[in-house]
This record gives C-alpha cells, structure tokens and sequence, in this order.
C-alpha cells in the first residue's frame, strides 16, 4: 500500500471511530416506534453476557454497522473493559468505515489505529487464514445485514465460521434486526450459481435476521465445515418490524443503500447490475431511479402502469451518473444523460420488490429489445438461475417466472421455521 493510501485510510478511520462517532452517522429514530424497549444482540451483550468473553483473545467480526442505539461502536465498547482482550478486527467488503464502494478491494497492511489490528476479508482474503487467527480464542460477529441473498455480509459470515470451524474456534454472533422486515420471495439459489454475491440456497429474500440465519447454514451444513455457534438474540424483537419502526439509529450499511426505503427497493432492483441499464449508481438516488440513454420513460411508465403493481408509483426522471467515490468511482453511463423512472413506495406492506423489480426489467425487454443487454452470467448469480434470462427471451409474464419458484420457496419456508428465534 503507497504511504498516501495509507494515509487516507487512516483519516478515514480516526474520523469513524474517533470521539465524534455520532456526527458520522445519522441518527434517525422513529418517535412512534412500536419496540422502544428492543435490544440488538450487542446491547444484550453488554448488559448481561460480558463477563463470557473475559479472559479470551477476541476477534472482532464488524465494521461501522457495529453500533450501540447511541452510536457507539461495538469495539470502544469492548475496549472500555479491560477484562476483555480484544486483539484483531476483520471487515467485509466497503471496509471498516463502510465508505469503499462495490468491488473495490482494501487491504490495511500495517496501518496503525488506536484499534486492534484490521484486516480486510474483501482484498487478497475473503476468508480469515489460519495464520491471522492465531492467538483468537474466540469470533464475534457483529454487521448490520439488509435482507438480501446477495448482499456479501453474510457472505462473509459463512466464510468466517468455516475458518473458525477449521481452527476449532467458537462463534458468537450479535443478532441485529432483518430491516426490510419478514417477507420471504424470490427463487432459491441453485447450486451452479454459487459465488460470492450468493452462497446458499435462499432465496432472494430471506426474512431472517443474520441470527437465524446462521442458526441454519450449521442446522442444515451450508457451508463446508462448522464451528461451535452461539447467537446472543435480541430482546423484545419482533420479527414482521421495519427498521424505523425500532429505537435504533439508521446508519447506512453500505454506500450505496442511504436509507431504508432504498434498503426496501433493492433486492428488486439489483437485477439491473446485471445489464446496461444504470441501477443509479453515479447518484444520490441508487437504486430508487433506473435508466439508460435509450429507454422512453413515458412508454415505460404507461406498460407499468398496466401491470397494477401495488405500494409503489413511479415517476419519469433524467440523471446523469457521476464518479462518486465513496459510492461509485466508475458508474454506467458517466456523464452521459439517462432516461427512466423513479420509485416511490406508498405502502410498503403490500410492495413487492422482487416483482416490482422483475416486471420493470420484463417492461425494459419489451418495450426495448434491440437496446437491452443482459449478462447472462452476472444475471444468473444475482437470480440465483439462469432460467430468468431464457424466462425472458421467451416472453413469460413476471407471475408465471415467479409462479414457477414457488414450490421451492414453500420447502424452504419449512426449513426455515426451524431456525427462526422470534415471533
């Protein structure tokens, strides 16, 4: 690493984590919220489980997600006790301070911080070697997930328990809340599919807190080998609540995903990573707006209109993708103008995200079929099969491509049952 990217990171880091973490994050907090007692698994932690992890060498699973309702970071708050040895940090892909956009790889080398020892699970390892994990006695997890099969957190998280099943290191995970909420939809991923961006057979949208979650890659061995676990729950959780709907703050997990109606919007419409139409990367709109220089959003608007989709509205937008370096260095279409539409959820019970995203990417292929360029491959790894890409050379409707998955939706919501720890 050149001594200046040394340097940037380091800046990076000390404005983070430094005293002033509550300016680096939004603190946004619902008034009305309908769990104002809830607990996330560090708090419980905090208040009633430290004294297991005394006399242990820790390593900390995490990165800025990690916080308390007070912003406080999981790591200052080991720190503080000084029966607790906290001696390496790992962090997944955007890094420690959740600021390094998609895809682009960190390694911090010998930076030197007021922290224990960081060390990148998304540079040349995205699986912690034998070698970094000398000395740990234990793995605390601890990142805020979205919900989505294809977000890299959990990811990392299968990784992390491999190695620590291979090293004969237990696990404990601090269970956060799933914000999107309880829905289940979306195709399973097949086993051909497997990659980083997707790694089990869930589907898009899993409905389960990263808790659960890891309750079911050991139950039903998803992964290669498996550790001892142990998930430290929340408390006065309810499983079908939105994020807002807590008395936790809003910190945005990833650069790209600001606030929880994007988080909502996503795991519809990443299926457009998978083609030349911009997901609004290069904006402060990612994801809720979708466009490309050739699409006529008014014919676009009228096709979706048709399909009566429910909780959202849509809205004819222009934009022009930008360099944004903490969001995206290198956007579809940069500088160049862009034509689509926007997204607006007015009820977020009833939107559905897979079939609004789905029917939006059929209306793009029918409307502009000499125009849109879809991935195969990269459309295959974000669907989690290739049968949507024939599905949509064929002319199938959104609903038969959905009907399709349903029975293997329905064998996985009796797994699922399970592992789940909430009402």
């Amino acid at each position: 690493m050149s001594i200046n990217k040394r340097i940037i990171v380091i800046l990076l880091i000390l404005l983070f984590f430094g005293c002033s973490l509550n300016k680096s994050i939004s603190l946004i907090k619902n008034p009305g919220a309908v769990n104002p007692d809830m607990k996330t698994g560090l708090e419980v932690l905090l208040d009633s489980k430290l004294s297991s992890l005394y006399g242990k060498n820790i390593a900390l699973v995490t990165n800025h997600s990690g916080i308390d309702r007070n912003g406080n970071s999981n790591i200052s708050l080991l720190m503080k006790n000084s029966s607790i040895n906290s001696v390496k940090i790992f962090t997944p892909e955007h890094g420690f301070t959740g600021n390094i956009p998609a895809g682009e790889h960190i390694e911090y080398g010998t930076v030197q911080t007021k922290f224990p020892p960081i060390i990148s699970l998304y540079g040349s390892n995205r699986k912690p070697t034998a070698e970094s994990l000398e000395n740990v006695e234990l793995i605390i997890y601890d990142i805020q997930d979205v919900g989505a099969r294809f977000y890299t957190y959990i990811s990392t998280l299968g990784l992390v328990m491999e190695a620590a099943a291979e090293t004969n290191i237990p696990v404990m995970v601090l269970d956060r809340p799933n914000p999107i909420g309880n829905r289940v939809a979306g195709p399973l991923l097949n086993a051909a599919n497997k990659s980083f961006i997707g790694m089990y057979p869930i589907p898009i949208q899993y409905g389960m807190t990263v808790g659960e979650l890891a309750k079911m890659i050991v139950g039903e061995k998803l992964i290669d080998s498996t550790p001892e676990l142990k998930i430290i729950p929340m408390q006065y959780y309810k499983r079908n609540s939105f994020f807002d709907e807590l008395n936790l703050p809003w910190v945005k997990p990833s650069p790209n995903i600001p606030d929880l109606e994007t988080a909502l919007i996503y795991p519809g419409f990443c299926l457009f990573e998978a083609t030349n139409v911009s997901e609004g990367r290069g904006t402060y709109q990612p994801f809720k707006q979708i466009g490309a220089p050739w699409v006529n959003p008014n014919s676009l608007i009228q096709l979706l209109h048709k399909q009566n989709l429910k909780g959202v509205e849509f809205q004819t937008v222009h934009f022009t993708p930008i360099s944004i370096p903490t969001m995206s260095k290198y956007p579809k279409y940069e500088n160049q103008k862009c034509f689509g539409i926007q997204l607006e959820i007015t009820n977020r019970e009833s939107f559905n995200s897979i079939l609004t995203g789905l029917t939006t990417l059929w209306a793009i292929n029918k409307l502009f079929p000499d125009s849109l360029v879809i991935n195969k491959s990269s459309l295959g790894r974000i669907w989690g099969s290739d049968d949507l890409y024939f599905y949509l050379k064929e002319g199938k409707t959104p609903q038969e491509i959905l009907n399709g998955h349903l029975p293997d939706l329905d064998q996985f919501q009796l797994i699922r049952e399970k592992y789940l720890i909430y009402d």
